[in-house]
């Protein structure tokens, strides 16, 4: 089969303390500074980019969006793509042992929402607000959240795609809530923003989302591929035999290292075997490995220095 080029994604996981493997590792991590944490998770994103990544993709959160703000401030990174996924649970469970739980949260996040989504949305949705429609929470939600994007790069980095997080995604599969998938499409669609999903059920979004006639090829997903079936839900062969099927998707692959048990160049030499896969999203949480991951995913040989 011959080879593809693949679009590279920087991701974030490292920045927010997440380990898939080692729980030693993300403590560690989530001690650090926040000042320090944004600094350092910044330069990693930079020296990414400047050694083949093209694209940022995130969880919205305060850690993220700052990130954002500092790669406006160089024009060499102007063109950035950005890819969102959201909601960012952890960001809203710490937030609610700040405002004194659940009910602080919500009335919190609400009184955030109405001042920073655009009131159409607002008058738009106000009917299913009151009403509790889970559609209309949802677009002035993501509303809210694009908002927070937009206001972060200044109208520098496009957005390219926004996702829904597994939590929402696979749960809202589970229920077989087809109006809510077809609902937040045409909703982000809206924006000129490719609509996305976030998933640990790849084969099921695939197979539930053909049954329900929606065009794959207006979408972004992101998913587990890798070499050792790392993640792969329900199987390996289960999420390479839906690839065929929703190859007219941008179709990211994640955790294509494996949680770090598999070498950057098994991972490409699999990936680049596979019909469908557009990019992948790898975290990097030092200079080095920020130099020489995207190098190697970017088909350089000739791997240069660290910058003094």
């Amino acid at each position: 089969m011959a080879k593809h080029t693949l679009n590279l994604l920087v991701g974030d996981n490292p920045f927010h303390g997440i380990s898939h493997l080692s729980q030693e590792r993300a403590r560690v991590r989530s001690t650090e500074p926040e000042a320090d944490i944004t600094q350092q998770a910044t330069r990693l994103v930079e020296l990414s980019l400047q050694n083949g990544a093209n694209g940022f993709l995130f969880s919205v959160d305060t850690l993220t969006l700052s990130i954002i703000r500092n790669l406006n401030k160089n024009p060499e990174f102007k063109n950035t793509s950005l890819y969102a996924i959201a909601p960012y649970a952890y960001e809203y469970v710490r937030k609610s042992t700040q405002t004194g739980g659940t009910s602080g949260l919500a009335k919190n996040l609400a009184k955030e929402m109405v001042f920073s989504t655009n009131s159409k949305v607002l008058v738009m949705n106000l009917g299913g607000l009151m009403r509790f429609n889970l559609s209309a929470l949802l677009k002035t939600y993501v509303a809210y959240e694009i908002s927070r994007i937009k206001s972060a790069s200044a109208g520098k980095l496009p957005l390219k795609a926004f996702m829904l997080h597994e939590i929402i995604t696979d749960m809202a599969l589970a229920l077989n809530m087809e109006d809510l998938f077809k609902a937040y499409i045409k909703f982000v669609e809206g924006y000129h923003i490719r609509p996305g999903f976030e998933t640990r059920n790849f084969s099921c979004l695939v197979k539930k989302f053909n049954e329900w006639g929606i065009d794959f090829s207006k979408l972004t997903i992101t998913s587990s591929f890798n070499k050792v079936g790392f993640q792969m839900c329900p199987t390996q062969r289960d999420c390479e035999a839906a690839l065929e099927q929703a190859k007219a998707a941008e179709i990211i692959a994640m955790s294509v290292l494996a949680a770090g048990y598999l070498k950057p160049v098994d991972a490409l030499d699999y990936l680049e075997g596979l019909d469908g896969i557009s990019g992948l999203v790898v975290g990097v949480s030092k200079e080095q490995q920020a130099l020489e991951t995207f190098h190697v995913f970017g088909h350089d040989a000739a791997l240069p220095k660290l910058p003094c």
